[in-house]
């Protein structure tokens, strides 16, 4: 058998794993590595984008992603999570946000302004954070350079290097830096679905999730906006959501309510 085959074959019976749903997943690049990227990714960002000095708004995003980080270990017991954490508000208007691997999260001034609460506002972190938390830009890196060009990645072949394209593209960040590709319908889905179960455990009212997507919906007045584009119909998505609520609101009526205005008001 030639030896290139005998490296890929366990890499994809390594690879081959589940995410917190339960989906079948293969995602062959170390979380090491996505870490690596994520962080390259996020230095690069902020020297190529403004970075708010709304103190309220910094406050109010670390507020809401502090309380949703810390219900992660309890929602989703095994995902490998950073030891640390670093949110930035972005100063555009663009209502959008993201996480990456390595602890990293995005919010535009932009957002803020639609998500009229902080439940509004955790329905769109908490949203990125299932991505990252799913591992799917490591899935779709995998996807998108094809297993060879992965393994040349991680330097198990000695030519050529990854596409920085195709990297920021599997973050998730393409559409900031003028690269669109969204994430997959499938990819979208879990997020929601992760993401209100990972609110409504925090303390955040799930049901603002819809409320949040017919914000955004009107603010986009018949033009879609930016986040809009590279995600689902909002319609799709509302009635998805709003079919994950069964689940969701028991975990929100047992929860302790999240309160971020103290903090906003310091």
């Amino acid at each position: 058998m030639h030896r290139s085959l005998l490296i890929i074959i366990p890499l994809l019976l390594y690879g081959c794993d589940q995410t917190p749903t339960g989906r079948e997943q293969l995602a062959l690049v170390p979380e090491s590595m996505m870490a690596d990227f994520g962080r390259q990714t996020f230095v690069q960002m902020q020297q190529q984008l403004p970075i708010s000095a709304d103190e309220s708004a910094n406050r109010e995003a670390q507020c809401v992603a502090k309380q949703l980080i810390h219900r992660i270990p309890a929602r989703f017991p095994g995902v490998t999570l950073p030891d640390t954490w670093e949110v930035v508000v972005f100063a555009d208007a663009n209502p959008n946000a993201f996480a990456l691997p390595g602890g990293k999260i995005g919010v535009n001034e932009g957002l803020l302004e639609i998500a009229q609460s902080d439940d509004q506002l955790a329905a769109v972190i908490g949203h990125e954070i299932a991505h990252v938390l799913a591992r799917h830009g490591n899935e779709r890196l995998t996807q998108e350079l094809g297993i060879k060009a992965v393994l040349f990645v991680i330097g198990l072949f000695s030519e050529g290097d990854a596409d920085t394209q195709n990297i920021l593209q599997a973050l998730g960040v393409g559409a900031y830096l003028g690269i669109a590709l969204p994430f997959s319908r499938s990819h979208e889905e879990e997020a929601d679905l992760m993401g209100l179960e990972l609110m409504a455990s925090a303390g955040f009212d799930p049901r603002q999730s819809t409320e949040l997507w017919r914000n955004m919906a009107a603010a986009g007045s018949g033009q879609p906006l930016e986040f809009l584009s590279t995600h689902p119909n909002h319609e799709s998505r509302i009635e998805a959501l709003s079919a994950g609520m069964d689940k969701a609101m028991p975990l929100y009526q047992q929860a302790t309510p999240a309160d971020c205005s103290t903090t906003q008001n310091e």
